[in-house]
């Protein structure tokens, strides 16, 4: 049994620590518009797949929304949603907004996500994208659990969501 642990431990030095995951997707609609609507951290729970994977979830804000310092904070008892915070660090202009997301249960753990907006023709291109790193020997999980397929769905299902939002259902 010793042994099996120690071989875990050893693959875990060369496991990568750090998961970058990133979809975007092409609105019909203006940047200026695009980007007035999902600077407002609140809107998430419109279009987001995490918003809506419990409906009986309590959240909290604090703060003013589209500001940085603004909060959005969850607590839900089912285990895939768990509890966390998420906080806008920053927002560029009309083009980028950063936050940070500090998941709080079922496990603790600090994750960068942004949304950028880029005029596309007549439209707008919406990037979401999550990256965090994971601490050693926890890394390990990179190699069973695929993050970018995981989360990348949730993120395609979201930027769907808000596609279908600002272009009235289409």
């Amino acid at each position: 049994m010793l042994g099996l642990v120690g071989i875990l431990l050893l693959i875990a030095l060369f496991v990568p620590r750090e998961y970058r995951v990133e979809r975007s997707v092409v609105i019909a609609q203006p940047r200026d518009s695009v980007f007035s609507y999902v600077k407002y951290l609140r809107n998430q729970n419109d279009y987001s797949k995490w918003a809506s994977m419990d409906p009986a979830m309590k959240k909290e804000f604090r703060g003013t929304d589209a500001q940085p310092g603004f909060v959005s904070a969850w607590k839900s008892e089912k285990s895939d949603v768990g509890s966390g915070e998420q906080t806008i660090k920053s927002i560029d202009g009309i083009g980028r907004i950063e936050y940070d997301l500090h998941f709080i249960e079922p496990f603790d753990a600090h994750a960068d996500s942004w949304m950028l907006t880029e005029a596309e023709g007549t439209g707008t291109k919406v990037r979401w994208g999550i990256q965090g790193r994971m601490a050693y020997p926890s890394n390990l999980m990179l190699l069973c659990y695929d993050m970018d397929a995981s989360i990348g769905n949730d993120l395609s299902t979201g930027l769907e969501n808000l596609r279908k939002k600002m272009e009235g259902g289409r």
